[in-house]
């Protein structure tokens, strides 16, 4: 909306920000701590978005944090390895100022409020180069207690029921192996019994289990600081329109539950953090590659909301550098009432040694062990025979019974193994040949893939493509297979595969803006008024993926320095580092 006069505003505040995911409660916790009246708009009735699905990593290199956990990281190494990554694609200037922030924001947030994060000793960053890491730049979340939270924990979304054992419990990746094999143990027997117990526990209060990890704690976490500090949380109230006076934002048109329009004021400025353009049904279609475009993770009502109101001001779109989406392959077990279970392929089983993913003419394509954003981009790759959508992932039964499958978790039980096979989920051949004519893949292709994959594979080498060559690939692979921790041999029959699809967890097209998240127009110039964060804004990597969080370390990151610099108070921090003990170990100006 242009408006040529004065506005009548039904509510007037500092700070307006739409989208409560990581990087719209950031904004807005960062912005009342600086003293600003802020008001945070919800279109649904929980916080959360695409952060309370995901796992929570969070990439800033950097930190005191890495410090702490004994893998200590440098802000000059993160620099060099960008540099190795991005290279001429654009960008510089955010790059360096998420570089220079990260650590200043991640110890505010530490000291200010209820987000704690870990450093992980080992958690390799997903491209080699020059400056890359090992350990240090990929912070997690520390599980959270939501009982505090009291009435207030149903305002937070739940993860994906893929992700929750028995309606609604959340498990740490440690107790994994405890809850998998009760009985293996005595202290994996004790484990499950206070892991489930807790559970019980929950359930005669609340909806779900009250223990959570990964990107739940972190929405959590971020939801409770604000609770905690009485910032203003309107829920059911999404961005209609953008307000526009004399050039600059002075506002925005809201919905409400009750169907009327409110007119809201916000004399510092409007920050979008609506989740990005991945469900826009027009700038899905112009932007996502057609084989990519029918499967994503993000939440239905992540709808472009914030985008398409910045484009309706005249803002600028970038489509993403390389690749406008961030991808995962996915495997999808169908159910007769429309409720399928979508199973993103991350860590549990491609890299291990004994799958291979092979393509309709039956041959590999792409690293098998490489990051699930890499695997996507190799299905998505056009040879000139088309892309490798869908692709199929193979493995013997020795696989099944060592690692599991997609939603099969690993053992040795047939009944469930079949239940698999009767739902579809779970492709089933006692030979190869069977295995190609069910999958609709060409059988000689199959068996020339899986030959000379076995004969490469018995010396633990990868001729193909590498697999288990970088330090990522190793470290999720199985360090008891040697000497490659990626490779073995297919065994004889039976095989099992399933089918795998891409599928979008966040978006690297978004909205132009400059390192201050102020966005951009047409022209470059700066929209007085309007900011973005997170999926909102365009990805600082161009469509590349570095590591682990590089979604949520930049979300994070942005958020506060847009309310920083709203505040006034951007330069200020900045110097105060000057004075900390670790200002010259993370090369701050």
């Amino acid at each position: 909306m242009n408006s040529g006069g004065s506005i009548h505003w039904d509510e007037e505040v500092d700070v307006l920000v739409f989208g409560a995911g990581a990087a719209g409660m950031t904004a807005a916790l960062i912005a009342h701590h600086e003293g600003l009246d802020v008001l945070l708009c919800e279109k649904t009735d929980a916080v959360g978005g695409i952060t309370s699905t995901s796992g929570g990593t969070t990439w800033v290199p950097g930190t005191q944090l890495s410090v702490d956990a004994g893998v200590p990281d440098s802000v000059d190494d993160a620099r060099r390895f960008l540099q190795s990554v991005v290279g001429e694609r654009g960008g510089d200037e955010a790059r360096e100022a998420f570089l220079q922030s990260g650590p200043l924001a991640i110890d505010e947030l530490q000291r200010i409020s209820d987000v704690k994060f870990v450093a992980a000793a080992a958690h390799p960053d997903y491209v080699t180069g020059p400056g890359a890491a090992f350990g240090g730049r990929a912070l997690a979340p520390l599980p959270f207690d939501a009982r505090v939270l009291d009435k207030d924990f149903a305002r937070v979304r739940p993860p994906r029921k893929e992700f929750m054992g028995l309606g609604g419990m959340m498990v740490n990746r440690s107790d994994l192996g405890a809850l998998l094999s009760p009985f293996g143990s005595f202290s994996n027997f004790r484990r499950t019994v206070e892991v489930v117990g807790r559970y019980v526990i929950d359930r005669m209060r609340f909806p779900r289990g009250t223990q959570l990890v990964m990107g739940n704690a972190l929405a959590a976490r971020l939801f409770y600081s604000l609770r905690k500090r009485g910032v203003a949380v309107r829920f059911e109230t999404p961005l209609v329109e953008l307000v526009r006076e004399q050039g600059r934002v002075t506002g925005a048109v809201v919905g409400s539950r009750d169907g009327k329009q409110r007119r809201i004021g916000a004399r510092r400025g409007v920050v979008l953090a609506t989740g990005g353009v991945t469900r826009h049904p027009a700038l899905r279609k112009q932007l996502f590659p057609a084989a990519a475009q029918p499967l994503s993770l993000s939440p239905d009502t992540h709808t472009g909301d914030g985008v398409g109101s910045a484009l309706a001001v005249d803002a600028r779109l970038e489509n993403g550098g390389d690749s406008p989406g961030l991808w995962m392959p996915c495997s999808i077990r169908r159910s007769p009432g429309g409720d399928d279970s979508v199973w993103p392929h991350i860590i549990l089983d491609r890299a291990k040694p004994g799958l291979i993913a092979v393509n309709s003419r039956g041959e590999r394509f792409v690293n098998e062990s490489g990051s699930y954003h890499d695997f996507v981009m190799g299905m998505l790759r056009d040879d000139g025979h088309g892309p490798s959508v869908p692709a199929h992932l193979i493995v013997d039964a020795d696989f099944i019974r060592d690692y599991g499958l997609g939603l099969l978790m690993p053992g040795r039980s047939r009944a469930r193994v079949a239940a698999f096979e009767r739902a579809g989920y779970l492709i089933k051949g006692d030979t190869l040949a069977a295995l190609a004519a069910k999958l609709n893949v060409d059988a000689a292709g199959l068996a020339r893939t899986v030959e000379t994959y076995n004969r490469d594979a018995a010396l633990g080498n990868d001729p193909a493509f590498g697999r288990g060559s970088s330090p990522m690939s190793r470290f999720n692979g199985d360090a008891a297979q040697k000497p490659n921790p990626c490779i073995r041999p297919l065994g004889k029959g039976p095989y099992y595969a399933v089918t795998v699809w891409p599928a979008d967890l966040a978006c690297s097209a978004g909205l132009s803006g400059n390192a201050n998240g102020e966005l951009l127009d047409v022209n470059g110039n700066v929209i007085p008024g309007l900011f973005a964060c997170g999926n909102d804004l365009a990805s600082i990597f161009r469509g590349t993926y570095p590591g682990p969080g590089t979604t949520l370390g930049p979300a994070i990151v942005f958020g506060w320095r847009v309310a920083k610099y709203m505040a006034g108070k951007l330069d200020d921090a900045a110097s105060h580092s000057l004075t900390r003990k670790d200002a010259c170990m993370n090369d701050l100006p």
